[in-house]
């Protein structure tokens, strides 16, 4: 019989007994190894021979037998294996292999990020005739068998055991033995509690053992002493923790049932059963940990609906404890008797409609969601507005339109708001399908152009469908905020898990989960070199990729002190100005993560962020917003922050530290009102919001023999959060209205959704004797379809008590404010005078032309109720959100642009690149398949003394419905190389693959056709090779131009063919033209490299194609232009021939917003 069948007989697989090369895995279900013991075999001892550093645990076979040489069997026909904690393998979740011929092993290379392998004890299974007996291996006798423990009226187990009388090797067969035996009878008394161990004392509510005592320490968080700790037994107060955190409790039974609860501040109380124990002393060590303030994990979601219909909103709230309450508010209007977390509304009428918000409290503070909008609709009202809004977009240079006199075609739009689609009868927190006003009906309209007709589809008609399924990705980079070196193969953490790595560039790309309402990602650096980081990063909800850099903090050079000394680390690092913070550890003060102090010398590390230097504001850590008591989030302004890591100078063990005091020099705070509110606050990295840790009082000391001087000081422990911060509350609150554009032109339609635009906080100046470059807070949001509503600080007394500094960034890409000299235009800037002079705007260029004109700076002045100009914007108060947020275009905002590329897009269906839920179902769509946008581009080389317009023009090539039919232009201006006589361009095309009902691919035919007196002179020969291998063929007469099918491979630098696949169309048309910049399928490049990975040559004559370029030309009349066209000419050379080329090349949409209809 072999040995696979002998296996299969006796039932034995590889879930818990391996018998040929497998492996452990959680997924597996099979029976207990004691299913597999026969009457012809036996079980060997467990062995442990090995422990899981270095690369693993190998419990191998070879190795077993040299140390135990007669306790195995020749040939074991089975294995089991262990955790030293007695769990099984199968049970642990780790990957793990076993051959009963070889032995164990566990690779910690094969376990998961920051997992190694348990510590693992094996046994074999041998046959009975091979166990080797050995003399001597007896048993001693039975001991008596143990009073039952049964209470009265129930049955237990009573025990007895034996003992091994060999010395050096175990016995084989069992040590204790079990019978079931029966309690005493019940007596006939008031007091129904029983008890195992002692008796019950008089409340009759537990069970006494006068004789025992229990002796034990609490430890607070990060595990230092934790004195004052109340320690109760069902609600009554038994003592309190000493100042070394111990205590004594005389009378407390160790019979397993007993519970212990701890309350300390600032701490979750704790519930602990006493072990059990037969010794009169027993010994128990508990560790809290901080109270988890409240935090919303789901905000109640905006719905629609009809008259009579039922709807729900949930707010879902996490904490320790938990809440107890709950408030629903409909309009900021409490609800009487809705305390549940889930209000269900029935039977909806139109008063019902409106705002509705919870707040939940508890002992862990309390919290309000963000308000979700009800839109109740009269029964035969219609969801939508069947007729299309507005929407122009521009066309190409050569088709000019002399009916409106202008480059501009009014397409329409239907705005992606929410209706009421086809609803269940189901009560959910969030709808099962949700439904949007899209495109119903679209006509095809010809327009005359130049020599050609231009098909283009106009919206005619909304209606209600299925929202478009969109999906929210963050990406960008990670770098030091003083030289931008990235934080290279570092850690990102999410909620204590980490979701993603940095590359080699300090890139990374996160998908942000369904649901997430508030984004904090942690960044870690693995090479010690940055502090770690907490971010709350802005994201486009509605979907999309955002671009966010992360500025981190270089951290800071240790120095080694000595624990038991007085030890002071004086915070500042502007040169020639005093320290503003001194941190002092008295001695004695550090302690190990278990709770013992350390004794040594410490190497400490404190890293901190000086608001006098502006330049430190994008390295500031989380969003600076902490929840007050009624649970609203709240701003704060900060005065420093500082991050700690105190480790042993011995082997690097992380130390905390109690009792250090904290010094803030009182002449840095400018605001006199700021003093007696300075707090001492924490970081929660998991909620990035900041939590109070203490306040500060104002004390003068003497600093060395005569000066004397004011400061602010304030107690602190360094637990398991490090890093802190001086901050205070602010009420004076604002928010700043800002929009973003493509282009100089500032039109409604070409607004630009998912710009960062940030917004710095200065020290107030007017009327405060201050560093004019001090911050106090640093604030990021996404523009949406209506731009973006910033907060700001602000004054109503003095205009110019607060200023900000406000830019914007789109991928990488800083964008242009509207310039402020020589001359100020008001209509420009998008605020009129004279509120605009109340608020002296600043270009960043506006003293010298010299500096970057991408930011401007403002006084922040609140606007007057009594003053007409300013109610209408830009700047409006805390309480007129929703008014800021829902402003018309025409009311005052400020305003970023696009440094406008030589480059232009065309699409016969519309479709708006910033705003996914834009996308329309139609063969004609250059993106067929929405979240899986594929870019693609062909490089072209040129020969000429000018650079030279290049386009492409993509057609249906193979489908039967779109064939012959346009998807759309790319126009795209060379650039030139340092040869004076040759440029390159890298030119879109439409990819070739399936359309959007995915049931048939279309090879799009593509023509790139440069614009002049130009030849053809040669084809990349492995493209052409491709393409007569993939037929057909498509007809390559005209030397002037050249033809394809588009491949449907992605096919790479070799052939000069450029594809990329992302969920976001403008992420993967920035990663393909940066590796057509490069000419490699892996690169990426900001300069052109005309010689590289090139697939078309093309030699062109002296005439250059127009004397502007088309990208200027398509403004419109000279009276129109915003810019002169020298200065766009200059702008496009630099951008041309510097590194930062690619960068203004960025990819993006210049026809607008979504495409709606009119005609």
């Amino acid at each position: 019989m072999s040995l696979r069948l002998y296996f299969l007989l006796l039932g034995i697989t590889a879930a818990t007994v391996v018998t040929a090369q497998g492996s452990w895995r959680r997924d597996n279900k099979e029976p207990s190894p004691a299913s597999y013991h026969s009457d012809d075999n036996d079980w060997t001892t467990w062995f442990n021979v090995d422990h899981p550093g270095g690369r693993g645990d190998y419990e191998q076979l070879d190795a077993i037998r040299f140390y135990y040489r007669a306790r195995v069997c020749e040939t074991p026909r089975a294995i089991e294996a262990r955790t030293t904690e007695w769990v099984p393998a199968r049970e642990t979740g780790e990957v793990v292999h076993a051959d009963p011929t070889v032995g164990f092993w566990c690779l910690n290379e094969e376990q998961g990020p920051g997992r190694n392998c348990s510590n693992y004890a094996v046994r074999f299974l041998c046959p009975k005739e091979n166990i080797v007996k050995i003399e001597g291996t007896t048993w001693g006798p039975w001991s008596d068998w143990s009073e039952c423990p049964a209470l009265c009226g129930q049955v237990g187990v009573q025990l007895r055991t034996r003992n091994c009388q060999w010395d050096s090797m175990p016995c084989s067969g069992p040590k204790v033995e079990g019978k079931d035996c029966n309690g005493p009878k019940c007596p006939e008394t008031d007091c129904s509690l029983q008890c195992v161990m002692g008796k019950v004392n008089a409340w009759c509510d537990t069970c006494m053992c006068e004789e025992h005592i229990l002796l034990g320490s609490v430890r607070s968080a990060g595990g230092l002493t934790a004195e004052g700790a109340t320690i109760l037994r069902t609600g009554r107060l038994l003592t309190l923790s000493d100042h070394n955190g111990h205590f004594r409790i005389p009378g407390i039974c160790p019979d397993g049932n007993t519970t212990l609860t701890f309350i300390l501040q600032g701490h979750a109380n704790l519930s602990v059963i006493v072990p059990h124990s037969a010794e009169h002393t027993s010994v128990l060590s508990v560790q809290l940990k901080r109270t988890e303030k409240l935090h919303v994990l789901s905000n109640p979601e905006s719905k629609a609906r009809r008259e009579g219909q039922t709807t729900a909103f949930c707010c879902k709230v996490a904490g320790s404890p938990q809440p107890d309450k709950y408030q629903w508010f409909h309009n900021n209007s409490v609800l009487e008797k809705q305390s549940e977390s889930i209000l269900v509304l029935r039977n909806l009428s139109s008063e019902q409609a409106g705002e509705y918000h919870c707040r939940a409290s508890g002992p862990a503070g309390a919290i309000k969601t963000k308000p979700a909008t009800l839109k109740v609709l009269d029964r035969d009202e219609p969801s939508c507005n069947t007729k299309p809004e507005s929407h122009l977009i521009r066309l190409p240079h050569d088709c000019y339109q002399n009916s409106t006199d202008s480059f501009y075609y009014d397409v329409g739009k239907c705005p992606s708001s929410a209706c009421v689609g086809q609803l269940d009868n189901g009560i959910r927190c969030k709808d099962k399908v949700t439904y949007c006003c899209g495109v119903q009906k679209m006509e095809e309209r010809q327009l005359t152009c130049q020599g050609y007709q231009l098909p283009t589809m106009v919206v005619t008609e909304c209606g209600c469908q299925k929202c478009v399924d969109t999906k929210s990705i963050v990406h960008g980079r990670a770098i030091a905020a003083d030289n931008g070196e990235p934080m290279r193969f570092g850690h990102v953490f999410m909620n204590g898990v980490r979701i993603s790595r940095t590359g080699y560039k300090g890139t990374f790309s996160i998908q942000v989960p369904p649901d997430t309402e508030r984004l904090v990602l942690t960044f870690m650096d693995n090479m010690q070199k940055f502090v770690n980081t907490t971010k709350v990063l802005p994201f486009n909800i509605k979907g999309g990729a955002v671009y966010h850099e992360i500025k981190l903090l270089r951290k800071k050079a240790p120095v080694t002190i000595s624990s038991t000394e007085m030890n002071t680390l004086e915070l500042g690092e502007v040169e020639d100005q005093e320290a503003m913070v001194q941190i002092q550890i008295p001695p004695n003060s550090f302690y190990t993560e278990k709770g013992e102090v350390f004794q040594g010398n410490v190497n400490a590390s404190v890293t901190f962020l000086d608001p006098r230097d502006i330049s430190t504001a994008a390295a500031a850590q989380s969003d600076l917003n902490f929840v007050g008591d009624e649970g609203d989030t709240l701003p704060l302004r900060t005065y420093g922050m500082f991050s700690v890591d105190f480790r042993s100078e011995e082997n690097n063990e992380p130390l905390n530290a109690g009792e250090v005091k904290v010094f803030l020099d009182s002449a840095q705070v400018k605001m006199s009102e700021h003093l007696h509110i300075m707090k001492l606050w924490s970081l929660n990295p998991d909620t990035g919001l900041w939590e109070e840790e203490g306040s500060l009082q104002v004390e003068k000391k003497r600093r060395g023999k005569r000066e004397e001087r004011t400061f602010l000081i304030g107690n602190m422990e360094i637990r398991e959060r490090r890093l802190f911060n001086l901050d205070v509350p602010e009420n004076r609150r604002c928010y700043v209205k800002v929009r973003a554009f493509r282009s100089e032109r500032f039109m409604p339609s070409e607004q630009v959704q998912g710009v960062v635009v940030s917004l710095i906080n200065m020290e107030p100046t007017a009327g405060y004797s201050t560093n004019p470059r001090a911050w106090g807070r640093f604030d990021s949001v996404i523009t949406g379809p209506n731009g973006a509503c910033l907060p700001a600080f602000c004054d109503a007394q003095k205009a110019d008590a607060y200023t900000a500094y406000v830019m914007a960034n789109l991928g990488g890409e800083e964008l242009e404010a509207v310039a402020s000299s020589p001359k100020l235009n008001p209509n420009l800037v998008g605020v009129p005078q004279p509120y605009l002079g109340k608020m002296n705007y600043r270009r960043s260029d506006h003293e010298d032309p010299r500096v970057k004109k991408t930011a401007f700076s403002i006084n922040v002045a609140k606007p007057s109720p009594n003053t007409a100009e300013e109610g209408n914007g830009p700047v409006y108060t805390f309480e007129k959100l929703k008014e800021c947020e829902e402003a018309p275009f025409s009311a005052s905002h400020f305003r970023f642009s696009r440094v406008e590329g030589d480059r232009y897009d065309y699409n016969t269906v519309p479709f708006n690149e910033d705003d996914p839920m834009s996308w329309t179902e139609d063969y004609l769509s250059w993106w067929p398949k929405p979240m899986e946008y594929r870019a693609c581009y062909v490089k072209v080389k040129l020969s000429a003394p000018h650079e030279i317009n290049v386009r492409s023009r993509n057609m249906g090539g193979t489908h039967p419905k779109t064939v012959g039919q346009l998807y759309g232009l790319r126009d795209t201006r060379s650039i030139r190389d340092r040869e004076p006589t040759v440029s390159a361009v890298c030119v879109e095309f439409k990819c070739s693959g399936m359309l959007y009902d995915q049931e048939r691919v279309d090879r799009t035919l593509v023509k790139v056709i440069p614009q002049g007196s130009c030849k053809r002179d040669h084809v990349n020969a492995e493209l052409q090779e491709y393409l007569v291998n993939h037929l057909p063929l498509a007809v390559n007469n005209d030397t002037n131009e050249f033809t394809m099918l588009a491949p449907l491979d992605p096919l790479g630098h070799n052939y000069g063919i450029y594809t990329v696949t992302d969920q976001d169309p403008r992420t993967a048309k920035e990663i393909a033209l940066g590796r057509c910049f490069d000419g490699t399928s892996d690169g990426t490049s900001r300069v052109m490299k005309s010689n590289e990975g090139i697939a078309l040559s093309f030699t062109c004559g002296d005439k250059e194609a127009t004397q502007q370029s088309v990208f200027q030309t398509q403004q419109g009349p000279q009276s129109q232009r915003v810019t002169s066209g020298e200065g766009r000419q200059n702008r496009r050379r630099q951008r041309a021939n510097g590194p930062s080329s690619s960068r203004k090349r960025s990819t993006r949409n210049p026809t607008g917003s979504r495409v709606k209809a009119t005609s």
